[in-house]
């Protein structure tokens, strides 16, 4: 494993062009927990949450995850506050199709007019005319899915989404999406720990369709005390945090892993992740502990 120094850490992360023609790094940031308790209301420290923001881009993430359930609405309009007038190279993904009664309460709604409403909420806070990536945030099994996805479609046809994708799927509702509409990313719990998504993950790599892994830096019982990542940690320099991260990124081309934090500090210990390269032993190793 070797490191190297950059003030823009994040584009050592390599680059990844959604729908073929919109490269990001592949280093993002989640924006989900820059909001209160239980991914609800305004955040413990505001002025905090906007250093983040803009911490993130000066370290070279081109590619920010959010979602208009986040708050609700809170964390779009933060990341407006923050960042507009954006950047050309940033991409702002957010999310529709969850419904909030309340904190840590999470519905699935895909009725059409209900994702219309989402969409427009979410260009109005984010002060956008597109939204260039526009996902799903769950498919409604309450809904056909021919409806869910002729909604999408039609506000992709009105010019209002550039790309759209997917939240927590099987390859075959994957499979079946993509008789609709145009798939270009998919975003599934995924880490060092947790690899029950890996069949999405190498269909999504086998059609470069991105591959955005949420919670991606769980480790579990692989940091304890003594254990591979501890173990790893000391050898190389880096925190299991860090080597989770770099061990995505080496899983695969299509992987773009989106770390949050509320703090400044563990955001940039997080992006340093994209200088970590893991060797073959190393990869290997972590590999097969997990």
């Amino acid at each position: 494993m070797s490191t190297q120094s950059t003030t823009r850490p994040a584009d050592a992360s390599g680059v990844f062009a959604l729908g073929g023609d919109l490269p990001v790094n592949r280093l993002g940031y989640g924006a989900m927990q820059l909001t209160g308790p239980g991914v609800w209301g305004e955040p413990r420290d505001p002025d905090e949450a906007v250093r983040v923001l803009r911490r993130a881009v000066e370290l070279g993430v081109t590619f920010i995850d959010t979602a208009d359930a986040y708050g609700p609405c809170v964390n779009e309009q933060l990341i407006r506050k923050a960042l507009h007038p954006y950047a050309d190279d940033l991409v702002i993904a957010t999310k529709g199709g969850a419904a909030r009664p309340g904190p840590d309460d999470w519905r699935s709604n895909g009725r059409p007019e209900f994702l219309r409403e989402r969409l427009e909420l979410s260009l109005r806070h984010l002060g956008l005319e597109r939204i260039d990536l526009y996902q799903l945030h769950r498919i409604d099994p309450a809904v056909p899915t021919a409806e869910q996805f002729g909604a999408l479609a039609q506000l992709q046809q009105e010019g209002k989404i550039r790309h759209l994708g997917l939240s927590e799927v099987t390859v075959e509702q994957l499979k079946e999406a993509r008789t609709h509409v145009d798939i270009v990313s998919v975003q599934n719990l995924f880490n060092l720990a947790n690899r029950s998504a890996e069949d999405v993950l190498d269909y999504a790599e086998s059609e470069n369709i991105a591959f955005i892994p949420w919670f991606p830096i769980a480790t579990g019982e692989l940091a304890r005390p003594g254990g591979p990542l501890d173990a790893a940690s000391r050898v190389h320099g880096a925190s299991p945090a860090q080597l989770a991260l770099a061990w995505l990124l080496r899983r695969s081309p299509v992987m773009l892993p989106i770390p949050g934090t509320s703090r400044t500090t563990h955001l940039e210990e997080n992006v340093d992740a994209a200088l970590v390269r893991l060797d073959d032993e190393a990869f290997e190793t972590l590999t097969t502990a997990g």
